[in-house]
């Protein structure tokens, strides 16, 4: 019996380890894009934006149930606020650069604040609080 208890908590942590891998690669994609929108020409393809939202979205159910699970719901948020906020700001980016400018500035700070706090809370093996 005690060999199946240690071939369950040996299943347990492979799997956590392997959410834990997908969550860097995905937090790592998102501190790409975010650093880069926060230094002046530094862009990067809204693509790896992208594929890491995919990944969250597939993994997600995974990690349910786990401290994990709160990362991925983390992540999945903020890249669709970002992107909510963003549109709404286009407008005024357009009608009047330099509003539109700060408005955008302050979005990708904040956007860049979620990631490392994310990735802080990860490498510290906690749950993130929303």
């Amino acid at each position: 019996m005690s060999k199946d208890i240690i071939d369950v908590q040996a299943i347990s942590s492979e799997r956590n380890q392997s959410l834990k891998t997908w969550g860097w690669v995905s937090y790592i994609l998102h501190l790409i894009v975010a650093v880069a929108a926060v230094v002046p020409g530094a862009q990067v393809s809204i693509g790896l934006l992208v594929v890491a939202l995919i990944i969250d979205l597939v993994k997600k159910d995974d990690a349910a149930g786990s401290w994990q699970e709160s990362h991925f719901s983390w992540r999945i948020r903020s890249v669709l606020w970002a992107g909510v906020l963003y549109l709404v700001t286009f407008p005024l980016f357009l009608l009047l650069y330099i509003p539109g400018a700060i408005a955008w500035a302050i979005i990708s700070l904040w956007f860049l604040y979620r990631i490392v706090k994310g990735m802080m809370r990860m490498n510290a093996d906690q749950a993130i609080n929303a």
